[in-house]
């Protein structure tokens, strides 16, 4: 019997384990073999785990735009190989952290395969919607305004503020993008972002655009923190933004719904750079709003390129933490990996996995701001993507690489997608002597599609920790997330809330 398995099994004595039925286990031949111990490890680890059933006074639910299964494992490979280690065998902070995990069915109302913002509002409203609409349920009738009324549902984040709890939401995206926007907004046309955006009939019916509900979200006492870009949908058009002199806001009503909010909230810092954001004191400042690019943030791969210079998403949630943890009450906070989803619709896997990494990052830094015996994280997508990792490559292969040659005897490489702008017509592009691991490099796809690739319909992963966390297993409707957050913390609702203990 070897050292290390005599302490596991010295340790499990105590909760009541088959000690014998262990020690059986020691003996057979492969028992020092390094992946049977590792497998070992992993289970008196999981056999240690005790599910967490107090309230949840804080939710962090990072949602990471597009997040398939397999983007998960080529991220995992990915950084570990960027760190010189071995990436298969490899975990991201999130798959340490978060051991409580299932699989998501994504589908919509109409929809075998979904966007963003019916999916998200499922997370933050608890219904399934239809694609194209924010914070509607099913009755509500796509770019009708007239529809609208009488459709909205309500999100656990107007809830949490009526509770009197902090509210945050950040997003790598425009911060009136599908994700962020399901927040606050309620609207049948994910695309009425600004007034510029907004149809006839929509003015007639009384609809507002998402910005404008933005700054006029009457909730409480409004968010606390709202970090992200789409700074055009905040501005008129005849305001010249500040990072780019040659471009304007895009409103067209001529309201600066920045200055609006400025005025409105007097313990408020407005940020749009780096050093700006950098500055601010959270233990000085109420709320932030930062709107870092006129439409969205950069990649976190050519983020250091931006002129003005951006906070990564590990930095936004850190401050974004530091602001809200002052609020005894607790808070509700979402952040959005928005551009690992446009990474994949251009075809360009490496700018998707470097955003998914920074993820990790950001789940890291949450992970050290708070109390994880009275805080859920929850890390999910709200789709998939057409990714996919083939063929045989070796070991510790690059993950970026070539896997091996197609009867035509072409290289082909380990991800590809199903469709996309990385499709070529035939003959299939020779990638001998292509660079493939190269940032800019688009992966090869199948049916051709010049501007974007789609999402796919597979089931995606939850990852969950803290109180309550215990209840994501198994495959499970998407909109379950948010009646888990809203039993979690007890944020009242109109569901009744069953007694401590009662869940089955």
């Amino acid at each position: 019997m070897t050292r290390l398995f005599k302490a596991l099994l010295f340790g499990t004595a105590s909760a009541g384990l088959p000690a014998a039925a262990l020690a059986q286990q020691a003996e057979l031949p492969q028992a020092t073999d390094s992946y049977f111990m590792a497998a070992q490890q992993e289970l008196f680890s999981k056999l240690a785990e005790q599910p967490k059933t107090g309230r949840a006074k804080n939710v962090i639910l990072f949602v990471v735009d597009g997040l398939s299964i397999p983007t998960i494992t080529a991220a995992r490979i990915y950084e570990g190989q960027r760190r010189g280690v071995d990436g298969e065998s490899n975990s991201l902070a999130y798959e340490r952290l978060l051991p409580y995990t299932a699989l998501a069915k994504t589908y919509t109302h109409d929809s075998q395969v979904a966007d963003s913002a019916p999916t998200a509002t499922a997370m933050t409203a608890g219904v399934k919607s239809l694609n194209g609409t924010i914070g509607v349920t099913q009755n509500a009738k796509l770019e009708n305004c007239a529809s609208q009324k009488g459709a909205e549902a309500e999100t656990i984040f107007e809830l949490a503020e009526k509770a009197g709890m902090a509210t945050g939401v950040i997003s790598t995206a425009r911060i009136t993008h599908a994700t962020p926007a399901a927040t606050y907004a309620h609207t049948v046309a994910r695309d009425w972002e600004s007034d510029a955006n907004l149809t006839d009939e929509a003015k007639q019916n009384g609809c507002k655009d998402i910005a404008t509900q933005l700054i006029e979200w009457n909730a409480g006492n409004g968010f606390e923190v709202m970090l992200g870009g789409g700074r055009s949908n905040f501005l008129p058009a005849e305001l010249a933004d500040p990072e780019a002199a040659d471009k304007t806001g895009s409103r067209k009503d001529g309201r600066n719904l920045v200055e609006e909010w400025k005025a409105k909230y007097n313990d408020g810092a407005y940020v749009w750079n780096k050093a700006d954001f950098d500055a601010i004191d959270p233990e000085n400042t109420g709320r932030i709003f930062g709107l870092f690019e006129r439409s969205h943030m950069q990649y976190e791969a050519d983020r250091a390129n931006d002129k003005g210079g951006e906070p990564s998403i590990a930095e936004m949630t850190s401050k974004a933490i530091d602001v809200l943890s002052k609020n005894d009450q607790g808070f509700v906070l979402m952040v959005e990996a928005g551009r690992v989803d446009h990474a994949h619709h251009a075809g360009n896997a490496a700018r998707a996995l470097t955003d998914t990494i920074a993820v990790a990052d950001a789940v890291q830094a949450a992970f050290d701001r708070v109390n994880p015996e009275e805080t859920l994280i929850i890390l999910t997508a709200d789709h998939s993507h057409t990714m996919t990792i083939n063929g045989y490559p070796q070991r510790n292969n690059p993950i970026l690489g070539v896997a091996g040659e197609g009867d035509d005897k072409k290289p082909y490489t380990t991800l590809s997608y199903a469709n996309g702008p990385g499709a070529k017509a035939e003959p299939r592009a020779d990638l001998s002597g292509v660079d493939t691991t190269e940032v800019d490099y688009l992966q090869q796809a199948l049916v051709p599609l010049e501007e974007s690739e789609t999402h796919a319909g597979d089931d995606v992963a939850i990852f969950a920790a803290g109180p309550w966390a215990h209840l994501f297993r198994g495959v499970v409707e998407q909109n379950l997330i948010y009646h888990v957050i809203a039993y979690a913390s007890q944020i009242p609702s109109k569901t009744k809330h069953m007694p401590t203990g009662s869940v089955k």
